[in-house]
């Protein structure tokens, strides 16, 4: 038996049919478009499409970036003058709307802390050692070192500590911790009336791996208080952009380069056709090939590509062009 769920429930309430009068009905024509009819079998994704990006259409900010994608980077590609790829990356860094950061999101997974006791659960682990795996390969790209170089190479070798990351972290972690409050609690509508009080740093000891980092935070909405972890990846840099004695310098997320990176990356390849100059196109091309990433960074960025897809998209339908059909 097969029980039938029709989504025209007040005509046709489930009910349970033998499997073999199911086909038969699956097994007709349908006289609006001639063909057979059939099932389709759904099934959940046995992982997430991404670990650690994502993108956010939450504000109108989507708007600015999507017209950047399709009609700014063009005309900045149109201009002969570039001839080497750190003037044409400076370009497109310095061309960049102000609210360029709230397209890609980090996924920061957030618990209750008083279900996470003292240490992590075996796929908590396993989750976040893929998130550092992740993190730790876009750091390895030569787009991201150029880019690092590009933010940080007008600046004193004293202020190569990340200092502006950090701001930018504590920031993003108090948002985090207040959306993460609301979610918990069961009203995802509440989190403007949820106010950080604080948030801090602490290592979680792993069996064999060493210790992960976990920020905690607490949120307060009226006489309501609601603590969370967030848990989050870390990466080293291996050298230090003024080769000073800052090597090894441990760099938490999010990072205004590590984003850059990830959205060059993520743009779709016929974006660079418009690149004048035939060798600094090869070039560049080459450093934003997907087919040189490892197999997990290739599918974060994939993912990335397929939902600016969508993006671009929404655009063309504002303007009013029709989408093509994809085949």
């Amino acid at each position: 038996m097969a029980l039938i769920l029709d989504v025209a429930r007040f005509k046709y309430p489930p009910h349970w049919v033998p499997l073999p009068l199911l086909w038969e009905a699956m097994n007709t024509t349908d006289d609006a478009t001639g063909l057979l009819r059939g099932f389709m079998l759904i099934s959940r994704h046995t992982a997430a499409p991404s670990l650690l990006y994502t993108v956010s259409c939450r504000d109108e900010s989507w708007k600015s970036m999507a017209k950047y994608c399709m009609e700014d980077v063009p005309d900045l590609l149109k201009d002969e003058s570039v001839d080497n790829v750190p003037a044409l990356l400076s370009r497109l860094v310095k061309s960049l709307p102000a609210n360029a950061g709230n397209l890609i999101k980090w996924v920061i997974e957030v618990r209750r802390q008083e279900e996470g006791g003292s240490g992590l659960s075996k796929e908590e682990e396993e989750r976040l050692i893929l998130k550092e795996m992740i993190l730790q390969q876009v750091r390895d790209t030569e787009l991201f070192r150029l880019v690092h170089e590009l933010q940080f190479t007008k600046q004193p070798c004293c202020s190569c500590s990340y200092s502006s990351d950090d701001d930018s972290f504590t920031r993003i972690a108090a948002s985090v911790c207040c959306q993460g409050a609301a979610l918990l609690t069961g009203n995802l509508s509440s989190k403007d009336g949820f106010c950080c009080r604080e948030t801090c740093f602490k290592c979680v000891q792993v069996d064999g791996d060493g210790p992960k980092t976990v920020v905690t935070g607490t949120a307060v909405s009226g006489v309501n208080e609601q603590s969370v972890d967030m848990l989050l990846p870390i990466s080293t840099l291996e050298t230090s952009v003024c080769n000073s004695n800052s090597s090894n310098e441990v760099v938490k997320y999010p990072s205004r380069t590590d984003i850059l990176t990830v959205l060059l990356l993520a743009l779709h390849p016929s974006t660079w056709v418009g690149i004048k100059d035939e060798r600094l196109k090869a070039e560049f091309q080459s450093l934003i090939s997907t087919d040189i990433l490892h197999d997990d960074l290739k599918r974060e960025i994939l993912h990335l590509r397929r939902q600016l897809h969508y993006v671009r998209s929404c655009k063309e339908e504002e303007y009013g062009d029709p989408v093509p059909q994809s085949h």
